[in-house]
């Protein structure tokens, strides 16, 4: 009988150089464990890390005690928390959200509002400033993946986020993730 897998997920952020994911995955990898989820990206001069690594559990253990070398090794800051498979919490629905608007703050938090408040689980989120082509000016991005509970309403939903949306001039598009 296979041994029952166990999860780690890591989170590690240091200056920003090549070859932090060679190493870092190779150190993963090393020690018998295996990355099965990941975000990475660069914040300003800095590489943001994040990972859910699967393994048995001494080998995960192992990953564990490796940590203060890595950090060393590597010059990053790493943090670390044992987890479980995600389990599904009800009948959900996987929507994409996407909005577009000139930068001003609160656009995050406004949004994480709109949702929290109907009970709808933000999944996964990508933001994004960037400049206006011709007019170069400031525009904010947004990317989301949201579970929508099966009784709720879509059509009234997408009416109420479209003028929510109007209400904070947010160009949006709310919709069903396909396959």
């Amino acid at each position: 009988m296979p041994a029952k897998k166990t999860y780690l997920v890591m989170s590690a952020l240091g200056k920003d150089r090549p070859g932090i994911v060679d190493q870092l995955s190779k150190t993963i990898f090393d020690l018998g464990c295996n990355i099965a989820d990941s975000r990475m990206t660069v914040l300003g001069g800095e590489f943001a890390i994040l990972l859910m690594v699967d393994g048995q559990w001494n080998q995960l253990a192992k990953l564990e005690d490796a940590i203060p070398e890595l950090e060393r090794r590597l010059a990053l800051t790493v943090i670390t928390r044992r987890t479980e498979e995600r389990r599904p919490t009800g009948a959900q629905l996987p929507y994409a959200v996407d909005v577009v608007a000139l930068d001003h703050p609160g656009i995050v938090y406004n949004l994480a509002s709109f949702f929290s408040e109907r009970g709808i689980n933000i999944e996964d989120m990508t933001t994004t400033g960037y400049a206006a082509a011709h007019t170069g000016a400031p525009m904010f991005a947004v990317h989301m993946s949201v579970g929508i509970p099966a009784e709720l309403h879509i059509a009234a939903l997408r009416d109420e986020f479209m003028d929510f949306c109007d209400s904070m001039n947010l160009d949006a598009v709310l919709e069903p993730i396909k396959g």
